[in-house]
């Protein structure tokens, strides 16, 4: 059976000097997700306005169901002002409040939820009380004998967090996403920060995780289980593009192997590869499959120069 995954939270504009590009991060891990084959269902909320029609039908094109992407009358679609400056470091000005900020609860969607395999959800869609509490809402809706298993991306973009909505989010969660920035800050608020695994061990006892998944500049990626299994890998070569999208890339790609069944090991390397890959390209969504990603493990060159897989 085909596994089932359900995205929540934004997804806007990204509007760049020269270019206005499809974005939002769970927007982008739910467009990879469909492009490997995933069940996906996606959750979110656009404007009744040009700019929510023309993400409407992007996400159709891409594949995406839109049935729980909701339209609303009193605010604009979300756009994020990037600053693109340095390749490796991408800003965000991000506008608020929009339509994502108000996502409503719904039923048929909390079922919809509880009958995933995997429920994926960040910080930023957490930035406002409507959505935040409508994600609290099924984050708490038990399921019926099924086993949904919670994702956090956890992605801060100043201003928009607070400790206190971290903590909360995290107390939730099975699986959780940091790059080495963010780890560093988060443990920092609970316990001194030793080292990236003392830290990803810390963080999965105090929050009884299955498991930690950390992105780390030069040196590529590292996971940590709940029972100690532990596997890092190095990263992958490539001349970068924009770093715009490739940490979506990395979760939707290492949710993929993992809901289907392949090694740590060798569900990690993939998700460098495709961060690598998807960083070598414009945009966050650029054109490529599960071919793409395997043609471009077998022909990097180890002595390069690594990039490093980030948001």
């Amino acid at each position: 059976m085909t596994p089932k995954l359900t995205v929540f939270g934004e997804v806007l504009w990204d509007v760049l000097p020269d270019v206005r590009l499809a974005g939002g991060a769970t927007m982008n891990v739910a467009a990879h997700l469909q492009r490997y084959g995933m069940d996906v269902s996606f959750i979110s909320r656009v404007g009744h306005d040009e700019l929510g029609a023309e993400l409407l039908a992007f996400m159709t094109q891409q594949g995406l169901d839109t049935q729980w992407v909701q339209t609303g009358e009193t605010h604009l679609t979300g756009i994020a002002k990037a600053n693109v400056s340095d390749s490796n470091e991408v800003t965000y000005k991000i506008l608020h409040p929009v339509a994502w900020d108000y996502i409503q609860f719904d039923a048929a969607a909390a079922q919809q939820v509880a009958d995933s395999d995997f429920f994926v959800y960040g910080t930023l869609a957490a930035r406002d009380h409507t959505t935040r509490d409508t994600l609290l809402r099924y984050l708490a809706r038990p399921g019926s004998g099924h086993t949904c298993i919670p994702v956090f991306d956890v992605n801060l973009r100043p201003p928009h967090y607070t400790r206190e909505q971290v903590l909360e989010l995290l107390s939730f969660a099975g699986i959780v996403k940091m790059n080495e920035h963010e780890i560093r800050e988060v443990t920092g608020w609970l316990t001194p920060f030793e080292n990236e695994k003392q830290a990803m061990a810390f963080l999965i006892d105090h929050f009884k995780l299955d498991m930690f998944v950390l992105t780390c500049g030069a040196e590529g990626a590292r996971v940590l289980t709940g029972s100690g299994e532990y596997h890092q890998h190095p990263g992958f070569t490539v001349e970068v593009a924009d770093t715009i999208g490739s940490g979506d890339a990395f979760l939707g790609a290492f949710l993929y192997q993992t809901a289907t069944g392949h090694p740590l090991s060798e569900s990690l390397e993939f998700a460098c590869a495709a961060g690598a890959f998807v960083a070598g390209k414009a945009g966050a969504l650029p054109a490529f499959g599960e071919t793409d990603i395997l043609d471009f493990i077998h022909t990097q060159q180890p002595s390069l120069p690594q990039y490093p897989v980030t948001h």
